[in-house]
Order: structure tokens, then C-alpha cells, then sequence
């Protein structure tokens, strides 16, 4: 009888768990950002109180990254890599939120959440745009799929969002690339620095930049003007759909691999779609289904495709 593996069902349970509920929490970031905006805040205030929170948190995981994970210091920042830090801080966390949250002013949460569900398909672009990687007739397939869906929950939100759709759409969108962008670029730090030390220092240098945003924007009474439920909100927003959905993805994938773990994402548009409906009275019809069933379908093709390709 072959010797049975240490730990295989834990780990992989574990792992399903974790991937399950980072995803789900992820998804609520939306949620809570539309709640606060029946309060009567804007963008650049939300942002601003969501990343004032974060900041400790993520300013404590860097220091842990660097001098408690795996015992002993790290190695020291050359000026090189602090640039690549500013670089991917401004896009892939100060940007991407800024634009995300501006956005969510004029669309749903459900549509929101699928045209952030398309990253993978930009990332193959940009792919393709800045290395030549070849994108196959298969994937290119895919990302036609995905896009329809998308095109398809938007032209029926359009009907009754009017031009403020495309508005929230476009900024969404534009927030999805600049994450892509992150994503594409962060490859060389993740290999020297450590994922979660990148995210630590990154995740640090765009709340800084959010603070700064408002300090610029918004006279200083602004931030004391705020609803307390937008407070709150923003503490949750900061602690539970932002600092632990990261903590929990990054121990999913230890444990599943990247692969595994982006297709448990999947569950992450679904459940958006469902916290809509019941929290924020967002409508449910046989347009929102069959966008989602392509969007995710597609992204699923060309994440298995993708990770195919990189096998062979």
C-alpha cells in the first residue's frame, strides 16, 4: 500500500477556505463603498479614510515581512527597488482604488465587480503589447467571451444609468489596467523582495499617496464632516475587504498554487452580484446571469489556456 501523502486534505481544504473567503471579502469592498456614498461623501474623502486606516496595518505587515518571516532581517533596498515600489504603488494599489471608487459613484456593484473579473485578459494584452507573448486563437476566444458579458450587463445598466454608465465604466475599466499593469510588472520585485513584503511597502506607499490626494483636494474640515456610518464603513472597508482578504489570498495560494486559487476566485462576481441584491437593492434578471456566466467562463478559459501554454 503507498505511503499516504502528509496533509494533503487539511492544506487543500485550507486552501479552498481561504482562496473562498478572500474572494468573497474582496467583493465587498463595493459593497460598503455604495453604502457610503448614500451618506453623501465623495470619492477622494472614502479613499482617504479607507487607506488612513490601512495604513498601520499594512505598514505592520511590511515590518513583519522584513525582519519576522522566515527569522532574520531581509536584504536592505537598493534605490532601484524603492522605485520599483513607488512605481507599482501608484499603480497597482493608488490608482486602481482611486479610479475604482470614483467609479462605483455611477455603476453597480455587480457590474463593477465583472469588468474588474476581465484582469486576466488584460494582463495577456499587455502581454502581448510589451514582451510579444503570443495570444492563440483559443485565448483570443475566450477574451471575446468575456467581453460580451461585460458589454452585455452594460448595455442593459445604460438604459437606465444613462451617460453616467459609460462614465463609471470607463473609470472602472481604466482601474483594471492600471492593476494589470501592477500585476505585469511586479514580477521582479515579487522574486526579491517576497510577495508579501511587496505588498506590505506598496499597499503603504498609496495609502500615503491617498492621504496626500486629500490633503491637496479637500480642506481639512471635510474629513470631520463625514457621517459616523461612513467612519465605520471605512474601518471595515480598510480591515476586512482589504487588509485580511490580502492575507488570506496570500495563504491560499501557498497552499493551492496560483492556478487553483484564481479559479476559486471565481466565486468573487458571484458573490458581489448576490450582497447587491440583498444589501443594496440592486436589480437580478436573466441579463446579469448570462453576462456573468460569459465573463467568468471566458476568464476561465483563458486562465487555463494561459497556464497550459506556460506548461508546455
Amino acid at each position: 500500500m503507498p505511503p499516504t501523502p502528509a496533509f494533503p486534505v487539511p492544506h487543500l481544504a485550507t486552501g479552498l477556505l481561504l482562496a473562498s473567503a478572500g474572494s468573497i471579502a474582496f467583493s465587498g469592498k463595493a459593497i460598503i463603498v455604495k453604502l457610503a456614498y448614500r451618506h453623501g461623501v465623495d470619492a477622494v474623502t472614502l479613499i482617504m479614510y479607507r487607506m488612513l486606516f490601512a495604513l498601520p496595518l499594512f505598514l505592520a505587515l511590511a515590518w513583519w515581512a522584513t525582519y519576522r518571516q522566515g527569522g532574520g532581517g531581509k536584504a536592505a533596498l537598493t534605490r532601484k527597488d524603492w522605485l520599483g515600489i513607488l512605481g507599482l504603488g501608484f499603480t497597482g494599489y493608488y490608482l486602481a482604488s482611486f479610479l475604482d471608487f470614483w467609479g462605483l459613484q455611477y455603476i453597480s456593484a455587480s457590474l463593477e465587480r465583472l469588468i474588474l473579473y476581465l484582469n486576466p485578459t488584460l494582463v495577456l494584452v499587455l502581454g502581448w503589447v510589451l514582451y510579444q507573448r503570443r495570444i492563440t486563437a483559443l485565448q483570443a476566444l475566450a477574451m471575446a467571451v468575456s467581453y460580451a458579458g461585460v458589454l452585455l450587463v452594460f448595455g442593459h445598466e445604460a438604459d437606465f444609468a444613462g451617460p453616467n454608465a459609460v462614465l463609471g465604466a470607463a473609470l472602472v475599466f481604466g482601474s483594471a489596467i492600471s492593476y494589470a499593469i501592477y500585476l505585469v510588472y511586479s514580477g521582479e520585485l515579487v522574486k526579491r523582495l517576497g510577495s508579501m513584503r511587496l505588498v506590505g511597502l506598496a499597499t503603504s506607499v498609496a495609502c500615503v499617496l491617498c492621504l496626500l490626494q486629500f490633503v491637496l483636494l479637500r480642506p481639512l474640515e471635510a474629513a470631520t464632516s463625514v457621517a459616523p456610518e461612513v467612519i465605520w464603513l471605512s474601518v471595515l472597508n480598510a480591515t476586512l475587504c482589504t487588509f485580511a482578504p490580502v492575507i488570506m489570498v496570500m495563504m491560499a495560494i501557498e497552499r493551492l498554487g496560483a492556478g487553483l486559487a484564481a479559479q476559486t476566485g471565481m466565486i468573487g462576481p458571484m458573490s458581489t452580484i448576490a450582497m447587491g441584491v440583498l444589501i443594496l437593492d440592486e436589480p437580478f434578471n436573466g441579463w446579469i446571469v448570462a453576462g456573468t456566466v460569459l465573463v467568468v467562463a471566458g476568464v476561465f478559459l483563458v486562465t487555463r489556456f494561459g497556464s497550459a501554454s506556460a506548461a508546455k
